[in-house]
């Protein structure tokens, strides 16, 4: 990675993870960009230009799936190749299949996923 800050897009409706998983990664230098409902996080996969895009599954007005597809399907390449990493406490094999299926980077939960992990899975995902 260059000099350049790397921008997080962070599609979260709890306000209180949001801050303490933002605090967390603006600590590690990353600038991180907040999106409170699906519709949101959409648009702003399209307009920020994030370099990675963590996900909630379960969000207002659009679910975290949707978003998912609507950027996997952008007509902008350069959006639909975006790293996502699934960031939800929804936790079944047919979530994390169905996410593999639309192409996110891994799916992490947030009960079982300390800062520290989560910062090492969003290095790994942008060197890949």
């Amino acid at each position: 990675m260059t000099d350049k800050k790397i921008k997080i897009l962070m599609v979260e409706d709890d306000p209180f993870f949001s801050r303490l998983c933002s605090r967390a990664l603006e600590d590690e230098g990353f600038n991180v960009v907040l999106a409170s409902n699906g519709e949101l996080g959409l648009e702003a996969a399209e307009k920020e230009d994030p370099d990675l895009i963590l996900l909630d599954i379960m969000l207002p007005r659009m679910n975290g799936f949707e978003v998912l597809a609507g950027i996997r399907s952008s007509s902008d390449s350069k959006v639909a190749a975006k790293p996502i990493i699934i960031l939800s406490n929804l936790y079944a094999k047919e979530e994390e299949e169905k996410s593999k299926k639309l192409r996110a980077n891994a799916y992490l939960i947030k009960a079982n996923t300390t800062s520290e992990e989560l910062v090492a899975k969003i290095r790994e995902v942008l060197e890949k």
